[in-house]
C-alpha cells in the first residue's frame, strides 16, 4: 500500500534513557571526514586539569580523554546535582564545598558569574572531591581517569547502529544543568516549577503543577500513554506531574509488555513514552550509582546493567517499531521512533552549552537562586523514520523542548507551554525523504550480552537505584501527608534504610497508586 510522508508523525514514541553525555556514548560514532560535519572527539586533543590538591597523580597535569576499558564506566555514578555540574562545566570548586557531598554544599554552589562562559575542564576536579566522599578517601589516579573516558561503536553496537542507519543530533543539549527530576519535567512540561534537584521529591509531588505536553494533547482529542519497563512498579513521569496527572494513573501508565502489544496489533497512541526500569537502575544507560547506598557500606549493586541492558532494552523498542506493519493503525511508515536522555548525569562532555531563554521570565528565582537562562550540556539524541536518510547528523542546536515545539506544530496543539519551548528549534523537517526505506532494508541489530546474574538480581527485586531511593523518601513524605498506612515504614520519612526495605516501600506505596504496573 502507499505511504505518506504527511503521515510520518502520525505516531510518536519517545524512549527516555538516563545520565549519559553525547561524547560518552556518542563521540566515537563517526571517522574524521566520513560525514560533512559532526562533533564528536575523534582528532581533537581532549583533556581536564588535575587539581593541584589531589593527592595523588598531580605531577600528571592532566587527564587525557582516552576509550572505556569496561562496560559500566565511570564507576561510581559522578555527581550530578547542579552543585557539581556548575564544577563540571566552569572548574568552580568553591573551597567550602571540596570533599562535600552536594545536599551539604553551601552558597553560591559553584555558580559561575552572570555570562560566564563554560570551560568544561571541572570533571576531573569535581569527580575527585565527589569520589573523596563517597569512599572516604582522595581517589587514585587509575579511579578518577575513568571520568575522562567515553564508548566506542563498537563497545555499544545497538546505539550506534540505530545512530548510524538513521539521523542523530550532535546538539542536543539538556534543559537544566543538573539531575533527572528537573530534565524530566522539561521533556514534558517544558519548565520544572523553578525545581532543580531531585530531593525533596515532594517539590515534584505536590508543588509542581505546571501544564504538560499530556494535557494539552487531551484538549486537541490526541490519546497517550505511558509504558513502563518491567518490574518497574512506578512511573517516574507519574510522580513527577503527580498533581496534574493523578487521575490518569489508573488509566495510562501500563507496563512495557503493552507496547509491544501495542505496536503488534497497530493501536499505538498519538503520543507514547516509554520509562526503562528506573527503579532497579536496570535497562536506562545509568552508570553504576555509588558503591555506598549507606555510609561505610559498600554494595556491588549495579555493575554492569548501566550500558548492556540498556542495549537490549533498546533492541526490543526498535524491533517493535521496525516490525509494526498494522494496515489500517499504527506501523513502521507512520510511527516516529525518538531516543533521548534526561541529563548527562556528570559524563564528560566537550561542547559548551550556551544561554536560553527562562521557562517564565516573570517567576521568581528558583531554588539555588537559579535563573533557568542557561541549559543543561549536551546528550545523545536519535530519531528513526523510515523518511529519515541514513547516516545523516543535525548540526543545528536543539534540546528537549524541541519535542514540545515540534508536536504543538505538527498536531496543532496551540501556543507554547512556557518561554522554554516558544524558542526551541522544531525537527520534524528532517523527515525529509520523498520516498520510505522498508523496514526489512533497516539495520539488523544485535545487542551483547547482558549478564545472567543482574538480570536475575533485578527479576528477585535485589537491584535499587539512587533515585529509586530518592523516590522512597518522597513516597513515605506523600504517605504520611496522605494518611496512607505502610507497614514498616519509619516514623521519619527522610531517615536512612536499606535498599531492600527501601524497595519493598516504594512497591507497596506505588501499588496503590499505579493499580497496572503493580
Amino acid at each position: 500500500m502507499p505511504y505518506s510522508r504527511a503521515n510520518a508523525m502520525d505516531h510518536v514514541v519517545l524512549v527516555l534513557f538516563e545520565n549519559r553525555s553525547f561524547d560518552n556514548l556518542l563521540g566515537r560514532l563517526y571517522q574524521p571526514g566520513e560525514v560533512p560535519s559532526f562533533e564528536g572527539v575523534l582528532a581533537r586533543d581532549l583533556s581536564n586539569p588535575i587539581p593541584d590538591w589531589a593527592e595523588h597523580g598531580a605531577e600528571r597535569k592532566v587527564v587525557p580523554y582516552t576509550v572505556a576499558t569496561d562496560m559500566d564506566s565511570p564507576n561510581p555514578d559522578p555527581g550530578e546535582e547542579y552543585q557539581h555540574t556548575n564544577t563540571q562545566l566552569y572548574n568552580i570548586l568553591n573551597e567550602a564545598n571540596r570533599f562535600r557531598d552536594a545536599g551539604d554544599m553551601v552558597a553560591p554552589f559553584n555558580a559561575p558569574s552572570p555570562g560566564q562562559r563554560p570551560t568544561m575542564d571541572g570533571f576531573v576536579t569535581d569527580y575527585i572531591s565527589f569520589l573523596t566522599v563517597e569512599l572516604g578517601r582522595q581517589p587514585t589516579y587509575d579511579e578518577y581517569k575513568e571520568i575522562m573516558t567515553g564508548y566506542t561503536p563498537e563497545q555499544i553496537p545497538v546505539l550506534s547502529g540505530i545512530a548510524r542507519g538513521f539521523g542523530v543530533f550532535d546538539h542536543w543539549f539538556s534543559e537544566v544543568p543538573s539531575q533527572t527530576l528537573a530534565n524530566r519535567a522539561f521533556w514534558t512540561a517544558a519548565t520544572s516549577s523553578g525545581f532543580v534537584v531531585n530531593r525533596p521529591m515532594r517539590n515534584f509531588l505536590h508543588h509542581n503543577h505546571a501544564e504538560t505536553i499530556f494535557d494539552r494533547l487531551e484538549q486537541h482529542g490526541k490519546t497517550w500513554k505511558v509504558y513502563v519497563l518491567e518490574p518497574d512498579s512506578v512511573s517516574f513521569t507519574g510522580m513527577v506531574h503527580m498533581a496534574r496527572l493523578r487521575e490518569r494513573f489508573d488509566t495510562h501508565f501500563v507496563p512495557f509488555a503493552e507496547f509491544e502489544r501495542d505496536t503488534s496489533n497497530g493501536t499505538l497512541p498519538a503520543f507514547s513514552l516509554i520509562e526503562p526500569n528506573l527503579l532497579a537502575g536496570h535497562g536506562d544507560y545509568h552508570p553504576a550509582f555509588a558503591r555506598a547506598l549507606l555510609p561505610g557500606i559498600e554494595v556491588p549493586i549495579d555493575p554492569p546493567s548501566s550500558i548492556l541492558a540498556g542495549e537490549a532494552f533498546l533492541s526490543r523498542i526498535y524491533e517493535a517499531v521496525r516490525s509494526a506493519r498494522s494496515s489500517t493503525g499504527s506501523n513502521a511508515f507512520n510511527t516516529t521512533f525518538f531516543i533521548g536522555w534526561d541529563e548527562p548525569g556528570g559524563t564528560y562532555d566537550h561542547v559548551a552549552p550556551g544561554p536560553v531563554a527562562p521557562p517564565d521570565p516573570s517567576a521568581p528565582l528558583g531554588q539555588f537562586g537559579f535563573q533557568f537562562d542557561r541549559s543543561g550540556y549536551r546528550v545523545p539524541a536519535i530519531i528513526v523514520s523510515p523518511w529519515v536518510q541514513e547516516g545523516v547528523v543535525f548540526n543545528a542546536e536543539y534540546r528537549h523542548t524541541s519535542m514540545i515545539a515540534t508536536l504543538r506544530q505538527v498536531w496543532d496543539l496551540g501556543q507554547p507551554l512556557t518561554g522554554r519551548d516558544a524558542v526551541a528549534r522544531t525537527f520534524d523537517h528532517v523527515l525529509s525523504l520523498d520516498t520510505p526505506r522498508h523496514p526489512d532494508t533497516w539495520p539488523q541489530i544485535t545487542p551483547l550480552p547482558c549478564p545472567e546474574f543482574q538480570m536475575a538480581r533485578v527479576a528477585a527485586g535485589e537491584a535499587f537505584s539512587a533515585l529509586g531511593r530518592h523516590l522512597c523518601h518522597g513516597l513515605l513524605q506523600h504517605a504520611k501527608q496522605t494518611g496512607m498506612t505502610v507497614p514498616q515504614a519509619p516514623a521519619d520519612a527522610d531517615s536512612e534504610i536499606s535498599p531492600a526495605l527501601a524497595l519493598d516501600l516504594v512497591n507497596r506505596i506505588a501499588g496503590r497508586l499505579f493499580s497496572r504496573l503493580g
